[in-house]
């Protein structure tokens, strides 16, 4: 159901693997009234994502994230699979 949607990444729990994604995966979740909401009610929100099933898009074009060891500096850097060029 979220196949295919873009948006901008609101927060990553790196402790979980999880992400939330502005305008994806959208749940109900129901309020109690409070100060800030008087009436309650029924309200829609983002929910998470396992970062697993999120993608890259550099010019219109997707890319997962890998990691290579880099001989040079002997330490691992992350690589768009598409491109096999080193991110920075």
């Amino acid at each position: 159901e979220s196949r295919g949607q873009k948006g901008k990444i609101l927060s990553i729990d790196t402790a979980k693997y999880r992400a939330i994604v502005e305008g994806v995966n959208m749940v109900s979740k129901s309020e109690k009234p409070n100060a800030k909401n008087t009436n309650g009610g029924i309200v829609k929100k983002e929910g998470s994502i396992h970062l697993s099933n999120l993608m890259i898009v550099i010019d219109n074009k997707t890319a997962r994230i890998g990691r290579v060891l880099d001989e040079k500096s002997n330490r691992m850097e992350r690589v768009f699979k598409t491109k096999k060029e080193a991110s920075k």
